[in-house]
């Protein structure tokens, strides 16, 4: 998070961004058109608290073949119980089955808006609120592992 950041972290219960939003990112769209499976992994990491890596999740999510969608709609689920967002526009296994690359790019740059940087990981997401003395954006017992 921006230690210049003024604004509060966006409440639960709302998406901060839309569905068709990918080119809000223009680099996050590119790297997961090229390689989506790095992108699931780097989401799953952060969602799983640190409990699966995320070249671990990146690799389950390539040799699933066809089923990745089904893996991929797990996360979502569990990304969107974290914020408590609406399962809209779509169902989690719709959205990942019909367009995995849109829903994938508004699943980072949730994180992103949510003050987490999926791209360092977990563990630096956890060393970073610890240096910056800020709440964790989402934890049950503290961002510990």
């Amino acid at each position: 998070m921006d230690p210049n950041r003024t604004e509060q972290l966006p409440a639960p219960g709302q998406w901060t961004t839309g569905f068709y939003d990918c080119f809000e990112d223009q680099s996050n769209c590119c790297y997961t058109c090229l390689c989506p499976c790095a992108t699931f992994g780097l989401i799953a990491e952060i969602t799983d608290k640190g409990t699966i890596t995320s070249t671990t999740a990146c690799i389950l999510y390539y040799a699933m073949g066809f089923a990745h969608c089904l893996y991929g709609a797990t996360y979502r689920t569990k990304l969107r119980a974290l914020f408590s967002l609406p399962e809209q526009p779509y169902s989690d296994c719709f959205a990942h089955s019909c367009c995995c690359l849109c829903a994938m790019t508004q699943e980072y740059r949730e994180l992103q808006n949510r003050g987490i940087d999926p791209a360092i990981g977990w563990q630096a997401n956890v060393e970073k609120c610890k240096r910056e003395g800020l709440k964790p954006p989402f934890s049950d017992q503290g961002m510990d592992r």
